[in-house]
């Protein structure tokens, strides 16, 4: 009798690996399957089908004692920002270059990698991300499938210009890549990054939280400045994601057409309103938060001047509101603003404060595709798709939990760790 596996796949070749699931979460849906065979040819899975099937002459990687799961998605990453409260973040901004930080970047990148995410989108850095972009794009080193912004775009003053609470002789001329004052100078700067390589742009139309100065509940870009960016940006084909804390700059931003809105941490009903009328994601980052919580109650001399006590005061709402996003029905994708850490701890915290566990895993697979228009290749487990595929043991949708113990690892085909 001729497989259905080899009926949908035609003859299967010596190269070919197939791997045998004893449980499959595929990424369309939630929903546990049972024993499950995937054929992987070069890069890609050619198909996906109930039972344990063998084709002659294949190898074979067995995981008939784990679940197996599309390679998981960061929407929200800088791969170079170490957890904070360890080193010091004032002195590490002004001692370490591109080149320090693309060795860093390089270092993350293989650890996010090992623990699952085969795919991840960097909010922020500089060359040096679009640099280690290429580099493991190139197969020079290991690491996820990124999409790459650069400086975040913000006012002079705002939460990403680097110069505010440093003597006026200090200076910099990466400081002012992503310094926007203006529509004019929006529509530059969104053009300069794509020139540079940037396949995202990144936006901080509000306050933040671990910048000197400025303030986390005022929207600081003008709602001129934020649609010219959109705007240029959608008009190169780039997604625009949003760094948002108060309702009246969310409200602003997603009406300007932003794609995604990052942490969304003051939102209210008009604003989850807004976003699902327009179909905004939210990447709500709970991660980050709880991690500098504890750097600003443990380690305050640690942190960006003046920003221990705007820690203490903000970090414990986006978990108060989070409950909220979920009741609203906006659209949630997988994102934790960490570079070094596990990752995984954003499972964790989602579930803990309303997202059910089979959401949890949608907004870091097929979710997470689409909020980067790549659902085509990565995301899910179907035929065509790359072959990123992990492994944890035990079933993630009664415990969430097993996501921090990923076993296997593949991206495109290559098996990049395994127990």
């Amino acid at each position: 009798m001729i497989s259905a596996l080899l009926l949908a796949s035609g003859t299967a070749q010596a190269q070919d690996i197939v791997i045998h699931a004893g449980h499959l979460i595929d990424g369309v849906t939630a929903t546990l399957q049972g024993p499950s065979t995937i054929l992987i040819r070069g890069d890609r899975i050619v198909s996906v089908e109930a039972g344990y099937q063998t084709p002659a002459g294949v190898s074979v990687i067995e995981l008939r004692d784990a679940t197996v799961l599309p390679g998981l998605i960061d929407c929200h990453v800088h791969l170079g920002q170490p957890l904070p409260g360890g080193e010091n973040a004032v002195e590490a901004m002004v001692t370490h270059n591109e080149m320090d930080r693309a060795f860093i970047d390089a270092s993350f990148a293989r650890a996010m990698l090992e623990q699952g995410f085969t795919a991840a989108r960097d909010l922020g850095g500089g060359d040096d991300t679009v640099a280690v972009r290429h580099a493991i794009d190139a197969g020079l080193i290991e690491g996820p499938r990124m999409w790459t912004a650069l400086e975040p775009l913000g006012p002079t003053g705002g939460h990403g210009d680097q110069a505010t609470g440093m003597d006026k002789a200090l200076s910099d001329p990466e400081w002012g890549k992503g310094l926007v004052d203006s529509p004019d100078q929006a529509r530059l700067r969104v053009r300069e990054h794509y020139r540079r390589g940037a396949n995202v742009i990144k936006l901080m139309p509000s306050g933040g939280i671990a910048s000197t100065g400025d303030n986390p509940h005022a929207q600081t870009m003008t709602d001129a400045e934020i649609l010219e960016a959109v705007r240029t940006a959608h008009g190169l084909g780039l997604k625009v994601a949003a760094h948002l804390y108060p309702a009246v700059a969310i409200r602003a931003a997603v009406n300007a057409g932003v794609d995604s809105v990052e942490h969304g941490s003051f939102a209210d009903a008009e604003a989850y309103q807004a976003m699902k009328a327009h179909g905004t994601y939210l990447v709500p980052t709970l991660s980050v938060f709880d991690v500098y919580y504890a750097a600003a109650r443990d380690h305050p001399e640690k942190l960006m001047i003046g920003t221990a006590q705007k820690e203490l005061a903000n970090d414990l709402f986006p978990k108060q509101h989070f409950p909220n996003a979920v009741k609203a029905g906006v659209k949630i994708a997988f994102g934790t603003d960490l570079g070094e850490g596990d990752h995984a701890m954003e499972f964790d915290l989602m579930v803990a404060n309303g997202l059910p566990a089979g959401d949890a895993i949608l907004a870091a697979t097929s979710r997470a595709a689409d909020l980067l228009g790549a659902s085509e290749d990565i995301g899910s487990l179907r035929s065509g798709r790359y072959a990123d595929i992990v492994a944890v043991p035990g079933n993630p949708l009664a415990d969430i939990s097993v996501m921090h113990r990923v076993a296997f690892v593949m991206k495109g085909g290559k098996v990049m760790r395994d127990k």
